[in-house]
């Protein structure tokens, strides 16, 4: 699974490029975007809660979580008006990292407007990922894919586009095999994220 992936031709995108080209191949006749999200560690400056949640002011975090809920929700509007079908896959590691744990609460509010989101324990997947952890890969539909990107800190720097139709068609069936592994978002927030304690931060909002 996702054995073509790393070998695969790409074209190297600023961040600013990418979300332009992102938005131009959604809004160009595609059918579905499948995300599949790895990484255990982000930054997210700009977004209240998130600074919250680094300068340790977890109520304050969890207070501002829905923040964003009118953005996302007219994300949702116009995906269901281009007749766009969005899933997401959250691959999780344990124990949960102080920024899943906080993310897992600004998701629930995308899914209370709709989003379709599954969540996959990283120990479920060890076989798959022997040699390489599955890609952090933005999917839409066989037109194009990007490998999102990442400094060592955390903040996002880009991507990897992708466009040979084989290779996007070998990474969504391995997309659709892990999605539908996953288990539902409610019933995974549900058993691990609710009962956890506030994390304890390892960072300040304007720190690495």
């Amino acid at each position: 699974m996702f054995d073509s992936f790393p070998h695969g031709l790409s074209e190297r995108l600023d961040r600013p490029t990418y979300h332009a080209d992102y938005h131009r191949v959604f809004a160009s006749g595609i059918r579905h975007m499948n995300k599949l999200e790895r990484g255990q560690n982000f930054k997210e400056r700009g977004f209240a809660s998130w600074e919250a949640f680094a300068a340790g002011e977890w109520d304050r975090a969890l207070s501002l979580a829905d923040e964003r809920r009118d953005v996302y929700a007219q994300q949702f509007h116009e995906a269901a008006r281009l007749g766009v079908r969005q899933r997401r896959l959250r691959v999780v590691e344990f124990p949960v990292t102080p920024y899943v744990q906080w993310e897992f609460h600004v998701l629930r509010v995308r899914v209370e407007l709709g989003d379709d989101i599954r969540v996959m324990d990283a120990r479920r997947i060890a076989d798959i990922e022997k040699d390489r952890p599955v890609p952090e890969v933005v999917i839409l539909g066989d037109a194009a894919m990007y490998e999102v990107l990442y400094d060592e800190d955390g903040n996002a720097m880009g991507c990897r586009r992708f466009t040979d139709r084989a290779l996007i068609q070998e990474t969504s069936a391995g997309f659709d095999a892990l999605y539908e592994r996953g288990d539902g978002f409610h019933d995974f927030f549900d058993r691990e994220i609710a009962p956890l304690p506030p994390p304890a931060v390892a960072y300040p909002a304007g720190g690495g």
